[in-house]
């Protein structure tokens, strides 16, 4: 028994340690939110980023010079 309060007391200067003062946590972000926050967003924004390039830059490819040596 002494063990299980020694195991609550730890635990909980544990948490007064690692937050910060006035911090309160919120609810826990779900599997399919984290999921979407941290895998789907950037990937779709790499994504129109990447696509946004890709067509600012076919102009220039299409308008390089046939010249291959200089006489």
């Amino acid at each position: 028994m002494s063990l299980n309060i020694a195991h609550q007391i730890s635990a909980g200067l544990l948490n007064r340690i690692t937050q910060e003062d006035g911090s309160l946590p919120g609810e826990p972000l779900g599997t399919f939110k984290g999921l979407l926050y941290f895998v789907g967003l950037p990937t779709v924004i790499f994504i129109a980023i990447s696509a946004v390039v890709l067509l600012s830059t076919v102009d220039r490819k299409a308008k390089r010079s046939t010249l291959t040596r200089i006489e």
